[in-house]
């Protein structure tokens, strides 16, 4: 417990919270997880574009934080850490040297925050990379036609920047939806 809370202020990924933070709160902004057949449909296309460890990866940090029993915590980040963030794993995310070094020391003792900076850097990487050219793809469009009819609220493609209130005090390199 005390662990817990000394990890939180004076981590070694200490520099990398603000920007896990700035991702957390956008995920309620980017449209593919704001309901299944997005969050489904988004994933068919990453497999398109052979990047499905991505949505796999922060898929699997979302269930890893819904642990309740702290025992669980060690063989759980073991298995995410071996499947998606050592070097050559089988299912390899692109993240950068200390990220991964934070990462595999932050799994020694595991807490719910663990893999917080490596799910950030994911996270951002669809947001810029991925998410765009969703936006022109069939998939995209054949999801908001389905919506349409089914009476489901469809999903807006975004053509120009976006700022939310909450986050006018962010500094962000992301800036314009393709």
């Amino acid at each position: 417990q005390n662990r817990q809370k000394w990890s939180a202020t004076h981590n070694t990924h200490n520099c990398l919270m603000p920007e896990t933070q700035v991702a957390n709160k956008r995920l309620v902004s980017f449209p593919p997880f704001k309901d299944k057949s997005g969050l489904d449909t988004f994933t068919r296309f990453l497999k398109t574009e052979f990047s499905e460890e991505n949505i796999e990866f922060w898929t699997a940090c979302e269930d890893y934080k819904k642990n309740k029993a702290s025992h669980q915590l060690l063989p759980k980040a073991k298995t995410i850490y071996e499947t998606f963030i050592r070097k050559d794993a089988p299912k390899e995310v692109n993240l950068d040297f200390h990220t991964k070094e934070v990462t595999a020391q932050n799994i020694t003792h595991p807490t719910l925050d663990s893999f917080d900076a490596a799910q950030a850097k994911v996270y951002r990487l669809m947001e810029q990379d991925s998410y765009p050219r969703f936006l022109r793809s069939d998939m995209y469009l054949d999801l908001i036609k389905g919506r349409e009819h089914s009476g489901h609220p469809a999903l807006r493609r975004r053509s120009r920047s976006f700022t939310f209130n909450e986050f006018q005090d962010v500094q962000s390199d992301f800036t314009i939806w393709l």
